[in-house]
């Protein structure tokens, strides 16, 4: 399992944008959202850095 802190995720869109975002990358992925925290789990066959910069692109980079 993957952790990214992602400071500029604020909300519940936000928390949609980035598990649309990480699907598009791994449709299989399961991911786990924190919003108190911040904080996303994610569980892909993708790279740790592939992940981070498509969350990076969408604006959500990892901390």
């Amino acid at each position: 399992m993957l952790e990214f802190q992602l400071p500029n995720m604020t909300c519940g869109h936000c928390a949609g944008m980035v598990s649309q975002t990480l699907k598009m990358m791994d449709p299989d992925c399961k991911i786990e959202v924190d919003m108190a925290h911040r904080k996303v789990s994610v569980q892909s066959s993708e790279d740790r850095k592939a992940l981070a910069e498509a969350l990076s692109e969408a604006g959500y980079p990892p901390a």
